[in-house]
């Protein structure tokens, strides 16, 4: 769950939401909202403790087609907005130590035609660093090499100590102000704080987006109906926990303005109290974790596109396998193109916003598919079940459902583009469901 969306996030979130009210506001619903969904992803993970996760709770909660979907919108559009997304992030991170990376070659102005609000696009060495980094690392587990789970672990720990280390220094050697604390309330209408609310939620849920993916290696965890619950419920307090610690410290160290403004406000925080010199150590920490995590994402989302090629429900060319390598080097070569190309065409708050609208669609799915299978599958065994059912859970799906329908209304073309995406896997599913028929009858 921690990743780069901590370290940038908070400004974002300050710039959008107005006030810093709003900004904890968003983190604590943020976190709520994802620890009902873990509390019921729990169930279905202890319940169905397969490979796959939401693959497998949507094909026999909802059936075939709504399980064949989720791979689709993950290999089309969640995977690939997801890797543009951090290679993103790493080029903002970059942006601190070479600011000419954040120079606009051009820009466009353009107003959305539901929000009616303005939107500014600046083309910056920024999006072709990102999509470079993407192309490298798509070559590099084209090649066959990857990351060790031990060196994820010490990224890892890197990361959440890089946090760590920001919240207690900020603290003990900054020279802060709760003056900076201002504006705390929202001053515009209620409607507007409101819309405000739910783009800063938005780009937090993006900071906690994580909490699912245990639930994909259901089956090869150790006693499953105790460690799958226990470790969704208490990684997402944990994590919530920090991310409210970081959030006071960045308010805390520089004037609420100055975290809106600030387009790297971890580094700008370190450089706040401790020097630019300083800041440039921890920024390169956040490199380092930014550029593991990639390397994970282009590893792990591959698998995907891959295990469904094979069944004959995607491109074939994606089902490949190198003579030499033995990658799937054409699912590897598909979403490094559209990662890539979504890295040129987006911004950071973007492309993480395309990919909250599509992957909370089916998080909600998914949820509707736990309460079917407790009436079509009362037998399945449930060795823990959902605490707070049907609230907690029906509470998920309503904010999942708000929340989708606010990023469509703040950003409709993506958000159109994507949702149209997503759509269009039904056609190819006829296609080739017809073909799978045809060659076993």
């Amino acid at each position: 769950m921690v990743g780069t969306g901590i370290f940038l996030k908070p400004g974002e979130m300050a710039s959008v939401g107005g006030s810093v009210s709003v900004v904890f506001a968003a983190w604590i619903v943020g976190g709520l909202l994802s620890l009902f969904g873990a509390l019921s992803f729990g169930e279905l993970g202890a319940a169905l403790p397969e490979a796959g996760g939401q693959y497998a709770y949507l094909r026999k909660g909802l059936g075939p087609v709504w399980g064949f979907l989720f791979g689709w919108m993950h290999s089309t559009v969640g995977e690939s907005s997801s890797a543009a997304s951090i290679a993103a992030g790493f080029a903002r991170f970059s942006s601190f130590l070479i600011p000419a990376i954040a120079t606009p070659l051009f820009s466009w102005h353009l107003t959305s035609p539901l929000s009616r609000k303005p939107y500014d696009f600046a083309f910056t060495w920024a999006q072709p660093l990102a999509a470079g980094v993407i192309a490298l690392f798509t070559f590099i587990n084209y090649l066959g090499v990857r990351l060790g789970g031990r060196v994820q672990i010490t990224l890892t720990v890197l990361k959440v100590g890089a946090v760590l280390a920001i919240v207690a220094a900020g603290f003990w050697f900054g020279h802060g102000s709760m003056d900076h604390f201002h504006p705390f309330w929202p001053a515009s209408s209620q409607i507007g704080a409101m819309s405000a609310f739910f783009a800063a939620l938005a780009a937090a849920l993006w900071a906690y987006d994580g909490w699912e993916d245990l639930n994909r290696v259901g089956s090869e965890i150790q006693n499953p109906q105790r460690n799958i619950p226990l470790a969704l419920v208490g990684g997402t307090i944990l994590v919530a926990g920090l991310y409210l610690l970081f959030s006071a410290v960045c308010f805390y160290a520089l004037p609420f303005a100055s975290v809106a403004a600030s387009p790297h406000v971890a580094s700008d925080v370190v450089a706040s109290f401790a020097g630019r010199d300083r800041a440039v150590w921890i920024t390169l920490a956040m490199i380092i974790s930014a550029l593991g995590t990639l390397n994970s994402s282009v590893l792990s989302g591959a698998r995907v596109p891959y295990a469904m090629a094979r069944d004959g429900l995607f491109f074939r060319v994606t089902g490949t396998v190198h003579p030499k390598f033995r990658t799937p080097g054409g699912a590897l070569v598909f979403q490094g193109v559209l990662a890539s190309l979504m890295a040129l065409t987006g911004t950071f708050e973007e492309l993480t916003s395309l990919f909250v609208f599509a992957a909370w669609i089916f998080y909600a799915l998914s949820v509707v598919a736990m309460f079917r299978l407790r009436r079509i599958a009362p037998e399945l065994p449930r060795p823990y079940r959902t605490w707070g059912y049907p609230v907690v859970p029906a509470l998920f799906v309503a904010g999942a459902l708000a929340l989708t329908v606010n990023i469509w209304i703040e950003r409709p073309v993506r958000s159109s583009i994507g949702l149209l995406l997503i759509l269009s896997g039904l056609l190819f599913y006829r296609l080739w469901k017809r073909q799978t028929l045809e060659a076993t009858s």
